[in-house]
């Protein structure tokens, strides 16, 4: 039987991912079409104080690995996050896919009670079981990452709806 973690984590990340990179295409064809410098949209924040789209692609990318690996008892993979066209953030999104695909179910076996330490951002550290980890803290940080990216783009106009946010299920 698939461990709940696995199944609560894995496909959740694949799904997501994949629909944030079918709305980076749309995003690329639309700055193409309507002859659009492509930082406009990379660049874009919906408050001065927030991140711009490539940031949150990366934070979102950085989630989906790190969770994934944590919970599966793998080491985190590294990435500079210094993608900045749409060809690059779909690149970081194909290799998230990559690295989360090539976790076995049988890594999460026990996940929900392994004891999971983070430092976020802070000196101080984080303790949780798998399962609060997953659920409390790192689902909602991916799932704030993926929806403002998608709020940027569809507020700089791409036109993209939930369809698009939920991508393929």
């Amino acid at each position: 039987m698939t461990d709940a973690t696995y199944t609560s984590s894995i496909p959740v990340f694949r799904q997501m991912l994949g629909s944030l990179d079918a709305i980076l295409a749309k995003a690329a064809t639309h700055v193409a079409e309507k002859s659009i410098e492509p930082t406009a949209l990379t660049q874009a924040r919906l408050f001065p104080d927030m991140f711009p789209l490539a940031k949150q692609v990366q934070i979102a990318c950085d989630f989906a690995r790190g969770v994934s690996a944590r919970l599966a008892g793998a080491e985190v993979p590294k990435y500079e996050d210094n993608e900045q066209t749409f060809a690059e953030l779909r690149g970081l999104i194909a290799r998230s896919l990559d690295f989360i695909g090539s976790l076995s179910a049988t890594q999460f076996e026990g996940a929900a009670e392994r004891e999971i330490v983070i430092r976020p951002g802070t000196p101080k550290e984080r303790r949780f079981n798998g399962q609060a980890y997953l659920l409390s803290y790192g689902l909602p940080q991916f799932f704030f990452h993926v929806t403002t990216a998608y709020a940027l783009l569809r507020h700089n106009g791409i036109e993209i709806g939930k369809r698009d946010y939920m991508g393929q299920y």
